[in-house]
């Protein structure tokens, strides 16, 4: 249903409003170079680092550059995220080895024990961020539209390079919104049309899950774009 131009549609309130912010971050990525793209503002920022540098315990990638992950705990805000795992199957054993912590710390998270640690989120690179941003929509490409089977943690093959990383991901997008677009009113409503592991999108209507994807680009662009704004910033007098 089209009003004066403007869809007004479920589907197509989302579209628009992914094209919009898609189109202002193309904009605002216009430029950017390696050095910026790898540019840590402050001391132990999370990154992509070659394979033997990485400082997190659960940095991952396929190739030889991975993305930072994961501190030996399991932050507050996570606790949810423990007990989908349990639910869905995981041993207590495989969710302490995904987290990198001990079997004991998981039993008392599940048993509601856990003295909460901080939640000590550290500042992201824009290679970081473009990273992420990169593995949280091919997952959802790949158990949604795809085969449904390949591991999500191999699906990107992060590189210093910004206009290769660019690249692949306008590319990746451009699959999503194209595949996004063929969904029907049925499956909007559809609890489980996704079935991407790491997330609980299987567990909502897929309207939910394109609203949730929706966010995550633009909070994460909005992010980048701050960061090049400090980039420019950063030899000024006074900055």
């Amino acid at each position: 249903m089209d009003t004066e131009g403007a869809r007004t549609d479920r589907l197509g309130l989302l579209l628009d409003q992914f094209d919009h912010a898609r189109e202002m971050a193309q904009a605002r990525l216009t430029g950017l170079g390696d050095e910026e793209y790898l540019w840590e503002p402050v001391p132990d920022c999370w990154s992509i680092r070659r394979r033997g540098e990485a400082v997190t315990p659960r940095a991952f990638g396929p190739g030889e550059w991975v993305l930072d992950l994961g501190a030996s705990q399991i932050p507050a805000n996570e606790y949810a995220e423990v007990d989908r795992q349990a639910a869905g199957g995981m041993t207590v054993a495989e969710i302490a080895d995904d987290w990198s912590v001990s079997v004991e710390r998981v039993e008392q998270i599940l048993a509601g024990t856990a003295a909460p640690e901080a939640d000590d989120v550290p500042v992201t690179t824009i290679a970081w961020r473009l990273g992420h941003l990169h593995f949280h929509f091919a997952g959802p490409w790949e158990w949604t539209f795809g085969e449904r089977r390949r591991e999500p943690k191999l699906l990107v093959d992060f590189t210093p390079s910004a206009a290769l990383a660019l690249e692949r991901f306008w590319e990746l997008i451009d699959r999503w919104r194209d595949s996004v677009a063929t969904v029907t009113d049925e499956q909007l409503d559809m609890v489980g049309f996704s079935q991407y592991p790491y997330s609980n999108d299987a567990d909502y209507p897929y309207i939910s899950v394109l609203a949730g994807a929706n966010i995550e680009f633009i909070h994460h662009m909005a992010e980048i774009a701050l960061l090049r704004d400090l980039w420019r910033a950063r030899f000024t007098k006074g900055g």
